[in-house]
């Protein structure tokens, strides 16, 4: 295993938010390298296909350099475009499809970092990792099949096919108006009694105007109970139902890896939303050296923290480190 010289800072983490802090590093010409274990932004490109972000471009750059996009809400193309250049443009220093296994704090605060290729010692840590990576399961009979996914991609997989759509959160609703317009037949289930009200604001009339024609059903205060070969299980208003079915798309949403960041040693919060323990005028954590930037920064509230409102987090961090 290759060892490499001490570091500043290792970001793990090469998203949006890892970028930028590997950018405010730079600026101020310290050592580091960015870990990521998939591509770049290897989030984003997991993202479905077509998708379309909530906040407009200029929100979402990095360090003043200007997003241009052709719509007044960019698409994950613009956005990987964007992203990639600036790692490209700027020389920043990443290592891809590089898993880090484990940070142990050790001798004067420092902190060995082991990872699938090599072994970093680091004065500071920033975790930068996101929640994509490990969806909300329902454990129920049947979530393994191959007919279930957890992860949405392209409409057309799904044409002429009777699809299930499980959720109501913007991926949920993105999922089944597209399948819908690419020909599938769409059933959603729902545990809400209406359509979230953070549903993007100009998709939110479309889905309910769908609903309300028929062209997508929804059982809503219902919940998803079993999936077989041939159908799914459903709790609805009116009692158990069988629907014939043959793809069940189970956006119920993700969470932060919270192994990842207890073994480290950083302590999450008891009530069940899982929030990590950090200052939130520096964004380091209870261990000393390592800090949080981005959505990891909410546990189980994934939907308080963006690109948008994260961005600052990187400057927040870096003039910690150098005062």
């Amino acid at each position: 295993m290759q060892i490499h010289k001490e570091l500043d800072i290792v970001i793990i983490g090469g998203g949006p938010i890892g970028i930028a802090c590997a950018l405010e590093a730079k600026k101020h010409r310290l050592s580091y390298v960015i870990l990521e274990k998939g591509c770049l932004v290897n989030s984003l490109y997991h993202y479905p296909t077509n998708m379309t972000f909530f906040s407009t471009s200029e929100k979402l750059e990095l360090d003043n350099i200007p997003f241009i996009s052709n719509n007044p809400k960019p698409h994950k193309a613009e956005a990987l475009e964007y992203y990639r250049r600036i790692a490209t443009s700027n020389g920043l220093n990443i290592n891809l499809f590089e898993k880090v296994n484990s940070v142990e704090t050790i001798e004067n605060k420092r902190h060995k970092i082991i990872t699938t290729k090599a072994e970093y010692t680091a004065r500071n840590v920033i975790v930068a990792t996101g929640f994509y990576d490990i969806p909300n399961y329902l454990n129920i009979p049947g979530e393994d099949l191959p007919k279930v996914t957890h992860y949405y991609n392209d409409p057309h997989f799904y044409a002429t096919q009777k699809t299930v759509v499980v959720g109501a959160s913007n991926s949920a609703v993105d999922a089944a108006l597209e399948i819908y317009r690419k020909g599938g037949d769409v059933t959603m289930v729902i545990r809400d009694e209406a359509i979230g009200e953070r549903v993007k604001y100009w998709v939110r009339p479309d889905i309910i105007n769908r609903i309300e024609e028929g062209s997508v059903k929804a059982y809503f205060s219902s919940e998803l109970l079993e999936v077989t070969e041939k159908d799914v299980l459903v709790n609805t208003q009116n009692g158990h139902e069988r629907i014939e079915n043959d793809f069940v798309v189970l956006l119920t949403g993700y969470r932060p890896n919270f192994d990842f960041l207890k073994s480290m040693g950083i302590c999450l919060s008891q009530d069940g939303k899982r929030i990590p323990t950090y200052n939130p005028k520096t964004m380091e954590t209870n261990v000393p050296g390592i800090y949080l930037a981005g959505v990891i920064c909410g546990g189980m509230e994934t939907y308080k923290w963006f690109i948008e409102n994260s961005r600052i987090h990187a400057k927040m961090i870096v003039e910690d480190i150098i005062s």
